[in-house]
């Protein structure tokens, strides 16, 4: 998702401040626009973080900014900043969701290494996608659609 100038205005002064001033030691802090495109690549295509293109600043970078602007509620904002202007303009449509929080990793061998016991048994689908729909996020997203 490649922002777009006015929602970059929108995001510009919900981003958290860096280490910055005359104490700071180390390599000047990246562009924020930079990272947050590399950090939406990520989300959108759900690659590794090793996986970022090189036209984004390294990953190291993005994976930082990315914990801090979690842990701070940066990222919530900017997310909700950047949906309501999409609402907005009629770019995005809540009506119709899906959530799928399935993950399917391939091993060489995986058959032979991996044997379900009897006791365990299959995990059904509901069970995998009810975190999401217990998450905060999921609840709002769910009230507002009734």
């Amino acid at each position: 998702m490649e922002l777009t100038d006015a929602q970059w205005a929108l995001i510009v002064p919900l981003l958290s401040a860096g280490k910055s001033g005359p104490g700071r030691k180390g390599r000047p802090e990246r562009d924020s626009r930079e990272v947050l495109s590399g950090v939406f690549w990520i989300l959108r295509t759900g690659a590794r973080w090793k996986d970022l293109p090189k036209e984004f600043p390294p990953y190291q970078t993005c994976h930082r900014r990315f914990q801090r602007w979690v842990r701070d509620g940066t990222l919530e904002r900017v997310l909700r900043a950047v949906v309501a202007d999409l609402q907005a303009r009629g770019g995005i449509d809540l009506s119709e969701t899906f959530i799928d929080g399935s993950f399917s990793s391939a091993k060489k061998g995986a058959l032979e290494l991996v044997r379900q016991s009897a006791a365990k048994g299959p995990r059904s689908r509901q069970l995998r996608s009810a975190p999401v729909f217990l998450s905060p996020c999921g609840r709002r997203v769910l009230r507002r659609m009734r």
